[in-house]
């Protein structure tokens, strides 16, 4: 006799869903959007099968509709994140994440000596390669590799 065995997660009314996230990014990712500290629906798994990923992580998200700059945040460290944005009950969109070519005012450089890290100013990158992601600061023009990224 077979047993069929499934797991249900509670489908979300309205928000987003985030796929394809690296099981080892998702509390990065959790932490970035500030979803520890929502009063919003969280609902999350990690290593999931993944065909593209090996292992992957999903986050669904009730009645949060993210921006652009939180997207991008995303793409920084999750380069493959997928978005589904949930009208009643349905997708209404996806959104693919793509890593921008440049940012400024998300990440934190690596260089204790930058000068972004010793005055009141925004940090600027240019995204030097995108998988995996580095950042090239602007300003001191030190490399920040994905180990050593900081999210603003």
């Amino acid at each position: 006799m077979e047993v069929k065995k499934e797991l249900k997660v509670s489908a979300i009314k309205d928000g987003t869903v985030i796929d394809h996230i690296p099981s080892g990014n998702l509390f990065k990712v959790i932490s970035i959007l500030g979803l520890d500290e929502t009063s919003h629906q969280v609902t999350f798994g990690s290593n999931l099968e993944s065909k593209q990923l090996g292992k992957k992580a999903i986050i669904k998200v009730d009645g949060i509709f993210f921006k652009d700059h939180e997207i991008n945040k995303i793409a920084l460290v999750a380069p493959d994140a997928k978005l589904n944005i949930i009208e009643n009950y349905q997708v209404v969109e996806k959104k693919v994440v793509t890593v921008p070519d440049f940012v400024k005012e998300i990440a934190k450089c690596m260089n204790p000596k930058c000068i972004t890290n010793n005055e009141a100013m925004e940090t600027k990158f240019e995204i030097v390669t995108k998988k995996p992601v580095e950042l090239k600061c602007l300003y001191c023009e030190k490399i920040t590799d994905t180990k050593n990224l900081v999210i603003l």
